[in-house]
């Protein structure tokens, strides 16, 4: 369906603007996409405007805003200023925790072109984490891919704030997927109860350094769907 994309970034939300029939579709401005207050879901109290606004949303534009989702502001700006402080290491440094050791865990650390798109480097950097599981857990036990131990870098606070960032982060996806059941007319936990209990998580923090390419490369992230 898609054969080209580009990318806006807003704050933190990547939008990918998708091409379609060769038009690209972008009848809609960021200042035209939905922001809906989930703040009566964040306290499992739900009223029906919510899950009419998502269903409205994900019906007329595809993507929405949320705002009071009850993420703690401190929480976030930790995590950046870790992440920041990261990927200010030297790269011998920020190897000593590369991806080769996470091994089916799908977890550590890849260096600038470490990653390709349609056979190119990408002009990023980036560590890879997820649920920190060890190795009493079922699924690392029996070695099922992108489950297992995070690889952390030897700064304060590095691994105690992923993981709260994490948790936090998890619980408002449950939070999101009710909205998502209220929204079709389902009971509040359709998903979690069937589908979402346990749900799979890797979260990617990236760097994209302002470096030119001597190859001509110049997208962080080449085009893909």
């Amino acid at each position: 369906m898609t054969d080209k994309g580009t990318q806006k970034i807003y704050g933190n939300i990547t939008v990918d603007c998708k091409f379609i029939d060769n038009r690209m579709y972008q009848s809609l401005d960021d200042s035209q996409i939905p922001v809906i207050d989930i703040s009566s879901l964040v306290s499992d109290n739900p009223v029906d405007t919510v899950a009419n606004q998502i269903r409205q949303a994900c019906c007329d534009t595809g993507f929405f805003y949320i705002v009071k989702h009850g993420v703690d502001r401190g929480l976030q700006n930790r995590l950046e200023q870790l992440s920041r402080q990261f990927f200010a290491l030297d790269l011998e440094t920020k190897m000593q925790i590369r991806m080769a050791l996470g091994g089916r865990a799908w977890r550590g650390y890849f260096p600038v072109g470490g990653e390709l798109t349609n056979g190119k480097p990408d002009l990023k950097e980036g560590i890879y984490l997820g649920a920190e599981l060890n190795q009493t857990h079922p699924a690392v036990q029996t070695g099922v891919p992108m489950h297992g131990a995070n690889l952390f870098p030897d700064i304060p606070q590095f691994r105690e704030t992923i993981l709260e960032y994490l948790a936090a982060m998890t619980q408002l996806g449950h939070t999101l997927m009710t909205g998502m059941a209220l929204s079709l007319n389902l009971e509040a936990s359709y998903f979690r109860d069937r589908y979402t209990t346990d749900p799979l998580i890797l979260f990617r923090i990236f760097n994209y350094p302002p470096e030119s390419n001597p190859q001509g490369q110049s997208w962080g992230v080449g085009e893909h769907s």
